[in-house]
């Protein structure tokens, strides 16, 4: 493996982010923002801050570089309540598996639940008494590839659907990202990860028809004009991050770690957190995020500044192999509301 071309890499990977990333001057201007909702336990509870130590189905929103360092296999459900209060919901399934000695294949499905909404027409607008429910949800493909324990690269093909019963917006992303191992206990960690890069998105569909008499004074008949929404773009970010393992005995870890967001369509991100892993039986996690540049008491803040904790427990299935049971739990502090709450069972095996 040719260390200088992955550094290369590393480079031209965060200089296209770069040459696309835009300014607060464009915040609003995006759509599908369901992607930035981050719905795994791990990962959540450091703020999505581990851009260069995530590992496994976590990897599949951060950085699909880390899918790769698994054991065997891996499978995540998880449940997030969106701004506890507000009845949203995320939930979420996520599979990995290795193939070889050094690849993973890895599979994510993402759901936004929205419940029912009251459903109004122009002729109706205090509504009718029926209800609807949106279906927003994501479909990513994943594959990683591990070189030598020290590099490992990724990229994911991600389907995006938002959709009501009449009308219907979709487009094609595809996120990217490398990892990068060093030192003498392989303590020292560096990630790039580039998410959310793809195709505009249209809304579509017999909801934008619009019917009238045609002005026509011989044959009466009514004509459907189909109105063309506006396109909008993808939330487009690239992730920096480092860390650094600090081995305390035989088993036990405390990670430090940061990390920088560019975002395309909104203000930028920095943070950092901890870690700490008991073995491979407990991990207690915290991090800290702020939004750059952001005038104080400002509504144009993002909603989940600040205080992020988790705690993961693991639980061997037999003494026999190395399959383990996992409860994950990740919690984000926000503005309004009661938090972001992620709960997750994982399945090592």
């Amino acid at each position: 493996m040719n260390y200088k071309n992955t550094l290369l890499a590393l480079c031209l990977l965060a200089a296209t982010g770069t040459a696309f990333a835009g300014n607060p001057e464009r915040q609003g201007e995006a759509g599908a923002a369901q992607l930035l909702i981050n719905p795994w336990a791990r990962s959540a509870g450091l703020h999505s801050m581990n851009t260069s130590s995530v590992t496994g189905t976590d990897a599949l929103y951060l950085n699909v570089a880390g899918l790769s360092r698994i054991n065997k296999t891996q499978i995540n459900l998880s449940h997030t309540r969106y701004m506890s209060g507000a009845d949203i919901n995320l939930n979420s399934l996520g599979f990995a598996q290795r193939i070889g000695s050094n690849g993973a294949f890895g599979i994510s499905l993402v759901a936004l639940d929205l419940g029912e909404l009251d459903l109004t027409t122009t002729d109706t607008p205090e509504g009718s008494g029926a209800t609807f429910s949106p279906s927003f949800f994501n479909l990513g493909v994943s594959y990683s590839h591990l070189f030598a324990n020290r590099v490992s690269v990724g990229f994911t093909v991600k389907f995006v659907n938002e959709s009501i019963a009449n009308a219907g917006a979709s487009a094609m992303a595809i996120d990217a990202g490398v990892q990068y191992v060093t030192g003498e206990d392989d303590n020292f960690k560096f990630g790039i990860s580039l998410r959310n890069v793809g195709g505009k998105m249209r809304f579509t569909g017999e909801g934008l028809g619009v019917q009238n008499d045609g002005n026509n004074p011989t044959f009466e008949y009514p004509i459907t004009y189909y109105q063309r929404s506006a396109e909008y773009e993808l939330p487009s970010q690239l992730n920096l991050g480092a860390s650094y393992d600090f081995i305390i005995g035989r088993t036990n870890r405390l990670t430090v770690l940061g990390n920088f967001t560019s975002n395309a369509f909104s203000r930028d991100l920095v943070g950092g957190g901890i870690e700490f892993g008991l073995g491979q039986n407990f991990a207690l996690r915290a991090a800290y995020k702020l939004e750059l540049d952001t005038p104080e008491g400002s509504v144009e803040a993002s909603l989940d500044n600040g205080l992020a904790a988790g705690m993961s427990v693991s639980v061997p299935l037999s003494k026999e192999s190395k399959s383990r049971l996992s409860f994950d739990y990740g919690y984000r502090n926000t503005s309004i509301f009661n938090g972001i709450h992620n709960l997750a069972v994982r399945i090592d095996l």
